[in-house]
């Protein structure tokens, strides 16, 4: 073989290699800057002792799908919803939460800062409690992401 098909065959080889290895890597970003993808958002009423007092749950979105409505949860209910990404617009869904006297507005879902770290299951999870908001993507692992003040 002549040293240039040895080259060409090589590097056909590595090619191909490179395309088989990325296939298997989860994308954070591809999805959401090149094409649209469909994420999951839960919100979880996580408070251990309000059986006579809801947590009151609305939210509504900065895009076509406008207001999505609201929902009173009771201990370990979950309101949710999906959010279709568009790679041109940067999708946010804004949540008002109140139980008695507390209340507080949150981004339940922010294109930028979701996309990431919702994959690689495409589900947001969120947990309200007593002492603050914390976030999942496999209702596993969570993070508090910020308190009710």
């Amino acid at each position: 073989m002549k040293a240039h098909n040895i080259f060409l065959l090589i590097l056909g080889l590595a090619t191909y290699i490179t395309f088989i290895s990325l296939k298997q890597q989860p994308y954070h970003h591809n999805y959401y800057y090149f094409g649209n993808n469909i994420y999951n958002i839960h919100i979880i009423n996580g408070f251990t002792n309000n059986s006579s007092l809801p947590l009151i749950v609305w939210c509504s979105s900065d895009d076509d799908s406008g207001d999505i409505g609201g929902r009173a949860l009771q201990e370990r209910d979950d309101f949710s919803w999906s959010v279709e990404t568009k790679f041109w617009k940067n999708t946010m869904y804004l949540c008002t939460m109140k139980l008695d006297q507390k209340r507080r507005k949150f981004q339940a879902f922010h294109g930028n800062r979701d996309v990431q770290r919702c994959n690689p299951t495409n589900h947001c999870f969120w947990l309200v409690k007593e002492d603050g908001f914390y976030f999942s993507n496999d209702e596993i692992y969570w993070q508090k992401d910020f308190s009710w003040i």
